[in-house]
């Protein structure tokens, strides 16, 4: 007897042949149901479903061979052995048997012996098939989950890695992800200041595991900027996230810039990523960018560098930035693009609105048909007048319903606090939280951190703004800075903050003084806003923002006021 009985269509049209065959299966242990032609065959499989079936191929009113199509058209992806019962001979008719559907032959007369290995050789063939039908819908539905689950997590994805300012005017950019989820990230943002943080990383690898830990640095990078923090806060935070969360092994190639469209300069940090191009509007110049520090997440935070590269930059000038995706590129030989095809682009181009395009043509041209095996980011931004990108639009409310409107503080920076610590961010956080001035957080930023870096910088360092007519002053005013910074023992900056409501409205007083010696500002003409050249914007723009500045004391001393009308605000 066997383990489990199987059941078996016997279908012959010769009754002695169909009894003798009846015998020896219901010997073996097996069920058995019979038909006498092809019709009461395919009639018995639909009600029966046998588990195989021994069908002879001449029969009346339809052969063996049309009967074993339409069986196994009906049984679609279900298993049905059909052992065909014949005398047949030439190898023609056999091999038609087989084109029809049949899957063994057993010869007349009948081999009790054989016939039951032929028997339980198809039934472990049909387990064997069942078995993976049930694995490979198993597979299905779990393979349906995780899609599922990849949307909902792409969808978080995107909200938070969501792409900032990347539709300005000045910005075009290309990500081409090699899976579901980019390990490749692009951010931008707008400061409270006006200008602008662009982010480009590479995560080690691609596809979820690099896109875990795209969500907190992107998070941090949109926070942080929205509220005004420096670069170097910003990837000090974010060195510190990713080398906590990232296994050994894991980091991230970046390059963050800081793009200020009033100075007409990028400050950049590079980290881990190929060479970078600035394109000279003016001369055609290129001038390449390297990396000068580690990918973040590699060291501790006591060990991790912040330094950053300056660069003027005029009107139309272009950064090109990318992941190492395009220079990684490979064709079907498995060659690379490298970064001599890419020099060449540069070289050869004499339209500069086109080298953007020119680049994803190439590199498409060049990999052809050989697919990506990297994820690929491609970014061209342009300096503009700032005009060109509008008005700063950040929410930089608590989330507070009512705050505080009848009030004054002092805050005062000494010593290491103005070498190590960045404390505008925690002040217009302060102000934030006055309902009213959630509209004015631009104003208000720059007001702080142009107040700010006049007492610092010319008061307590002793710089001249004279120093910045030209770009190579420019970078000669930040090398004075670091030594005077260096050099610093004592000084300090105050902050006398006093709001007051007024009739439908307030009003906000800030008086900002420094140890410094002053200077001679009754002396001092003020350069209109639209005035050329790198120094002298920051008085003019405080005066076109505030409703009045009065310089006191012996010039260390500057009070400003701002008022509004809540109305007008609303409307």
């Amino acid at each position: 007897m066997v383990d489990v009985p199987l059941n078996i269509l016997i279908a012959d049209d010769n009754k002695s042949d169909r009894l003798i065959l009846a015998a020896i299966v219901k010997k073996m242990g097996h069920r058995v149901c019979v038909a006498e032609d092809g019709v009461q065959a395919v009639a018995q499989y639909l009600s029966e479903k046998p588990d195989i079936i021994l069908l002879d191929v001449m029969m009346p009113n339809m052969n063996g061979q049309e009967a074993a199509l339409q069986i196994k058209s009906s049984a679609g992806e279900d298993m049905v052995p059909i052992i065909f019962l014949t005398s047949l001979q030439d190898a023609t008719d056999l091999a038609k048997c087989l084109d029809s559907g049949g899957d063994d032959f057993l010869t007349k007369p009948y081999n009790k012996i054989i016939l039951q290995a032929k028997i339980n050789a198809f039934s472990r063939m049909s387990k064997m098939h069942n078995t993976l039908q049930q694995q490979r819908d198993l597979i299905s539905e779990h393979n349906d989950h995780m899609v599922h689950e990849q949307e909902v997590a792409r969808a978080v994805y995107d909200n938070v890695t969501h792409s900032g300012c990347l539709n300005l005017p000045n910005i075009r950019y290309m990500l081409s992800p090699f899976s579901v989820f980019n390990g490749d990230v692009l951010l931008a943002a707008r400061k409270p200041s006006g200008s602008m943080h662009i982010l480009l990383g590479d995560f080690t690898g691609h596809g979820l595991p690099a896109a875990i830990g795209a969500m907190p640095l992107a998070e941090i990078f949109y926070g942080m900027t929205a509220k005004g923090f420096l670069m170097d806060a910003i990837l000090r935070e974010i060195n510190s996230k990713l080398k906590k969360i990232l296994p050994i092994g894991y980091f991230c190639c970046v390059c963050m810039v800081n793009l200020s469209f009033r100075k007409q300069q990028i400050e950049m940090w590079m980290g881990g990523l190929p060479d970078f191009y600035l394109l000279r509007h003016d001369s055609g110049q290129v001038e390449q960018i390297a990396s000068t520090h580690l990918p973040l997440g590699v060291l501790s935070s006591q060990s991790f560098d912040t330094q950053t590269q300056r660069f003027s930059l005029r009107r139309e000038d272009r950064l090109f930035m990318w992941s190492d995706g395009i220079i990684e590129s490979r064709n079907d030989e498995g060659e690379l693009f490298g970064e001599t095809r890419l020099m060449d682009i540069f070289q050869r181009n004499q339209d500069q609105q086109q080298v953007f395009d020119d680049i994803v043509h190439e590199v498409n041209k060049f990999t052809g048909d050989s697919g990506k095996d990297d994820d690929t980011t491609l970014l061209e931004v342009k300096m503009v007048p700032e005009a060109d990108v509008g008005e700063v639009d950040i929410d930089m409310s608590s989330g507070m319903i009512t705050g505080p409107t009848d009030w004054n503080m002092r805050y005062t920076l000494r010593g290491e606090t103005l070498k190590t610590f960045n404390a505008l961010p925690m002040m217009l956080g302060i102000l934030s939280d006055v309902p009213a001035l959630h509209g004015l957080s631009g104003q208000l930023y720059t007001l702080m951190s142009e107040l700010f870096s006049n007492a610092f910088e010319h008061g307590v360092l002793g710089l001249s703004s004279d120093l910045k007519k030209d770009a190579h002053g420019f970078a000669e005013y930040y090398a004075q800075r670091e030594q005077a910074l260096k050099a610093m023992a004592d000084g300090w900056v105050m902050f006398d903050i006093d709001h007051r409501p007024t009739s439908g409205g307030g009003l906000l007083t800030l008086i900002v003084t420094d140890s410094g010696d002053g200077f001679d500002f009754a002396a001092k003409q003020v350069k209109p806003l639209g005035g050329e050249g790198y120094s002298g914007r920051g008085i003019p723009l405080i005066t076109s923002i505030c409703d009045s500045l009065e310089y006191l004391g012996a010039g260390n001393i500057v009070k400003v006021t701002l008022s509004w009308q809540t109305k007008g605000l609303e409307e």
